[in-house]
């Protein structure tokens, strides 16, 4: 699952390179695995991110941010496609990773 996950971040036009990457792609890997995560992201999403990648919640946050400016930047068509709903302005950290998560769930976990 977490190389489907790589796949779609690549499509988005996000490299590897950013530490942002794989914060992302933990957080969405955990938000497939449980949804109730994505309603405390501040409390218990990005503090286990956090933990997982030895940095504190709010670099990654930040680093997620990134991510979501670089998706907005790269390929807006296929955001607004994985969202399934009208998106006029870069996704928040929390609406991406809630985006990303839900595109597994509807493709059956698979992207």
């Amino acid at each position: 699952m977490i190389t489907d996950i790589y796949d779609l971040l690549y499509q988005l036009g996000i490299k590897a390179t950013y530490k942002g990457f794989f914060h992302t792609s933990y957080a969405v890997l955990l938000s497939v695995e449980n949804k109730q995560r994505l309603l405390f992201v501040t409390k218990w999403l990005y503090p286990e991110v956090a933990k997982h990648y030895n940095t504190t919640p709010e670099c990654v946050e930040r680093n997620i941010r990134t991510i979501a400016t670089i998706a907005w930047q790269s390929n807006p068509a296929l955001l607004q496609t994985l969202a399934r709903y009208q998106i006029s302005r870069k996704p928040s950290t929390s609406e991406l990773v809630a985006i990303l998560a839900a595109t597994f769930d509807h493709a059956g976990n698979a992207a």
